[in-house]
């Protein structure tokens, strides 16, 4: 089973997002994901047996202990692996980005805990819009800017990914985790 944990974005701002990712002179060459779809993964797992299902289940609560609620805000709009040869488009954060990473950190080495191996590059926070159709493309927003939006990170999901009609994939929460009311000591002073 395909799998990987996430945050959803409310979906107002899903729905923001999609709009704003169709305004952008490149959408034509990139297919845009189903704004219901859009999200940020903090990790990604892949193909894994019931075993290790049942291991990252019961991992991923206590990673998110100590993590209190937290507002994330979309800084704008960048492309990977670089502007000239762009395969995917993504919304950034700003506000809340650190704050991210830690709890990526903690959802990381909670898995690690139980036999998942390790992500070896940095965790940079983002949430995907659209992939190139085929080939790479250049990417210029031609002035169009990510909408000023912001939402509050509650809680994350460990998501099943599988084939859907027309080649696309279907999303399905196998779990929700929510952050703790109460956050860490110094998340109170941030």
């Amino acid at each position: 089973m395909r799998t990987f944990v996430a945050v959803f974005p409310p979906p107002e701002v899903q729905q923001a997002l999609h709009r704003a990712a169709l305004a952008l002179p490149v959408s034509g060459a990139l297919r845009l994901i189903a704004p219901e779809k859009i999200h940020l993964t903090l990790k990604f797992l892949g193909e894994i047996s019931e075993d290790a299902l049942i291991r990252a289940t019961e991992a991923l609560g206590p990673a998110c202990e100590g993590h209190g609620r937290f507002e994330v805000a979309i800084s704008g709009f960048g492309v990977f692996p670089s502007e000239r040869k762009a395969r995917v488009l993504w919304a950034g954060t700003g506000e809340g980005s650190e704050r991210l990473r830690d709890l990526a950190g903690a959802v990381e080495s909670g898995l690690a805990a139980v036999g998942f191996e390790r992500e070896v590059r940095p965790y940079v926070p983002h949430l995907t819009l659209g992939r190139a159709r085929g080939r790479p493309v250049g990417f210029d927003p031609g002035g169009v800017s990510a909408p000023a939006l912001r939402f509050t990170v509650s809680g994350l999901d460990l998501v099943r990914s599988a084939p859907g009609a027309g080649g696309g994939v279907t999303y399905s929460s196998l779990a929700t985790y929510p952050l703790s009311r109460r956050p860490r000591a110094r998340d109170r002073w941030t």
